[in-house]
């Protein structure tokens, strides 16, 4: 937490140092930036809802969206999937062995959920929401942790009403700075140290060596779709690696909430037998199966069906 001073200073420093051009200098280096370049990072939103954009969505709205976009890593009804974030529950918890910080029971502002959306959601494709689609998501969020009721709209105005449980539990810290003399002497040897793993489950897809014991399955994936994709494909499948790329392999490569990994014909095997009208309908409806969950589209609702098949094509003749 810190006072609103400290942040204006720091903003300002900011500017001075990320822009030489506007302060006199040799350096010659640098531009001017535009109103529209600021614009495009000033999105913070602010715990009192200063920096929300106009727009509105409803709980109801919300709850398709979610089940689109956001369901596949979250659950249907917040509870996480995998190691993804839990969403939703965990009242009482945090002064527990074992604390559940979800929205609903540990953040202190709904204008963080707001902005994480905006900012980072959903996970294959940030900051392609729309303001309203924002909006809805986040009010269906607060729905699933009973702070808001079911005919909740949220806007700029709603917004106020919004209180979540855990804010009085926090504080602004006004205990003064200390300052430690550094200590420089008798340093260990960097160079005899030896990195034996990273610290578990903090993120699950891809972020870390194989003995952290975190997607282990990831690692050689990529060598096994590009031995995979050497057999002949069909134009339809050629069409559609381009699609798979942007949208499908960030969960198909690493098999995130259950997707069968691409290039691994044991993983596929049950789902081609299916047939491609099968395949299709769930990837371009949306399907719960006992493995996991297929969002809609993989949660890229701009996608047309046709390029969703040929993405489906893609995978599955690279699979067999």
């Amino acid at each position: 937490m810190f006072r609103s001073p400290k942040s204006g200073a720091l903003t300002v420093a900011f500017l001075c140092f990320a822009s030489p051009a506007l302060v006199a200098g040799p350096l010659g280096i640098g531009e001017t930036a535009t109103p529209e370049m600021i614009a495009g990072w000033d999105i913070d939103i602010r715990p009192d809802g200063r920096g929300l954009p106009p727009g509105e969505g409803s709980v109801a709205d919300g709850e398709g969206l979610y089940e689109a976009k956001c369901a596949s890593c979250h659950g249907l009804f917040g509870e996480g999937a995998g190691r993804w974030p839990i969403l939703a529950g965990g009242e009482g918890t945090l002064d527990t062995a074992h604390p559940e910080k979800t929205v609903g029971s540990y953040w202190p502002y709904a204008s963080t959920l707001w902005d994480y959306i905006h900012r980072a959601m959903p996970y294959p494709a940030p900051q392609s929401l729309t303001d309203d689609e924002v909006y809805a998501i986040t009010a269906y969020v607060l729905y699933l942790n009973d702070i808001v009721e079911d005919d909740f709209v949220l806007n700029q105005e709603t917004f106020q009403e919004v209180k979540m449980p855990n804010e009085p539990n926090f504080y602004i810290d006004d205990r003064p700075d200390v300052v430690n003399t550094r200590c420089m002497s008798q340093c260990a040897d960097a160079s005899t140290f030896e990195i034996v793993t990273t610290i578990n489950g903090v993120t699950p897809t891809a972020h870390f060596k194989e003995d952290s014991g975190v997607a282990a399955n990831h690692y050689g994936n990529e060598a096994a779709t590009a031995e995979a994709t050497k057999v002949a494909l069909s134009d339809a499948a050629v069409a559609g690696k381009s699609i798979y790329a942007k949208a499908c392999n960030v969960c198909h490569g690493a098999g995130v909430a259950g997707a069968p990994v691409t290039g691994d014909a044991a993983a596929w095997s049950e789902r081609i037998a299916q047939g491609m009208a099968t395949l299709n309908k769930h990837a371009i409806e949306g399907y719960v199966g006992k493995n996991g969950v297929m969002p809609a589209k993989g949660g890229n609702m701009a996608l047309a069906d046709e390029e969703v098949a040929n993405a489906v094509a893609f995978m599955v003749e690279s699979s067999q």
